[in-house]
């Protein structure tokens, strides 16, 4: 049989959930561990207190946030149900009110009055709580919120961008910590920024200046809080 949808067109709205907390997790990871690495040598620290610091940034900052991502899409996730629980009860006592109300959504939206009731009336016949979800609340299954998937997914994403300037960290020498670490976190942030834009579309050389720009501007910012501090003591 063939297929309703010749153009064979491919989107990308269905990997926003997993995308924003793994880009975010992924940046976050290289680019704070960079910079705490970066800060911690150039205040001529010496290379274990660099590592430990490296490690410590590595560990606290995957459960921070994993937790951050799990209580902040825990709020959409409670609101959403919230929203869901009125809408059940509304649909429970004043189902004519919510037949006019999701027809009149259609008609906003360019539909003919009749054709809009119709449609509105076959789709409550079906799901009356997914068809006020999806047009009134606007949740639907792409964008429903879910916790444990963004935590799993920013810890992991985290750990391993983190992991990157840290071993750069440690194979580099002592006095070449800073220039290598930085590099090599530019280049992971450079290839993230490919990689993020293809996931979701857009275009790369925005992503990829986006990204660098504010990577090597937190990390100058830090490597010159370090040398002063190191200066000072």
């Amino acid at each position: 049989m063939a297929s309703p949808f010749p153009l064979g067109e491919h989107h990308y709205s269905h990997r926003i959930g997993w995308l924003r907390a793994t880009v975010l997790g992924a940046n976050d990871g290289i680019l704070s561990t960079a910079s705490l690495v970066i800060g911690v040598a150039s205040a001529e620290a010496s290379m274990g207190a660099v590592l430990t610091a490296g490690l410590a940034g590595l560990v606290a900052g995957a459960m921070s946030m994993a937790a951050g991502e799990y209580v902040s899409v825990s709020s959409q996730a409670d609101t959403e149900q919230a929203d869901l629980d009125i809408e059940r009860t509304a649909l429970r006592d004043h189902p004519e009110a919510e037949l006019i109300e999701l027809a009149h959504i259609y008609i906003n939206r360019g539909v003919e009055k009749d054709t809009a009731y119709e449609v509105a009336r076959q789709l409550m016949e079906k799901d009356p709580l997914e068809a006020h979800a999806r047009d009134e609340l606007g949740i639907n299954e792409i964008v429903t919120a879910r916790p444990v998937q963004a935590a799993i997914s920013s810890a992991l994403s985290f750990s391993a961008g983190a992991v990157l300037p840290l071993l750069a960290a440690l194979f580099a020498p002592m006095h070449l910590i800073t220039p290598v670490v930085a590099i090599v976190s530019l280049l992971a942030l450079v290839l993230l920024g490919m990689a993020s834009a293809k996931a979701g579309g857009a275009a790369k050389t925005k992503a990829i200046v986006r990204i660098v720009f504010w990577g090597a501007a937190a990390m100058l910012v830090t490597g010159l809080i370090g040398a002063a501090f190191g200066t000072v003591v």
